[in-house]
């Protein structure tokens, strides 16, 4: 899988509810920052995934602007990504125009991220 295909397939997961911790790099130095958090580390990120997908379904991952550049070893990847789902514990649908960045790592399977960085462009919370 290329590194392209590994970040469309992260998508797919997210839409789909299914598990996202065999994307990132099972490494210590492997950070996710999301819209409301940041976790450092593999174990943390897992964790946070799985509460993720424990609490939330209905996911809506459309993807506007992907590039993708691979050097040396390593790819690093932008995105513009509308974003929805429904929050199971706060009963309501969240909306977020959202910025993406990271970088992925070549390994045995494919490519995995060490890194990735997600912000909110605009807040469209309903």
């Amino acid at each position: 899988m290329t590194p392209e295909e590994t970040v469309r397939a992260y998508y797919d997961a997210l839409r789909a509810g299914e598990a996202l911790a065999p994307f990132f790099v099972e490494s210590p130095e492997t950070v996710k920052v999301g819209i409301e958090e940041r976790l450092v580390g593999y174990a943390e990120v897992a964790r946070g995934l799985r509460e993720q997908t424990r609490t939330t379904e209905d996911w809506t991952v459309e993807s506007r602007d992907l590039h993708v550049v691979e050097r040396e070893g390593g790819a690093a990847v932008a995105d513009e990504v509308a974003l929805s789902w429904y929050d199971t514990e706060g009963f309501r649908e969240r909306s977020f125009e959202t910025r993406w960045s990271g970088t992925l790592l070549p390994t045995d399977d494919g490519w995995a991220f060490a890194g990735m960085h997600v912000s909110a462009a605009t807040d469209l919370d309903r």
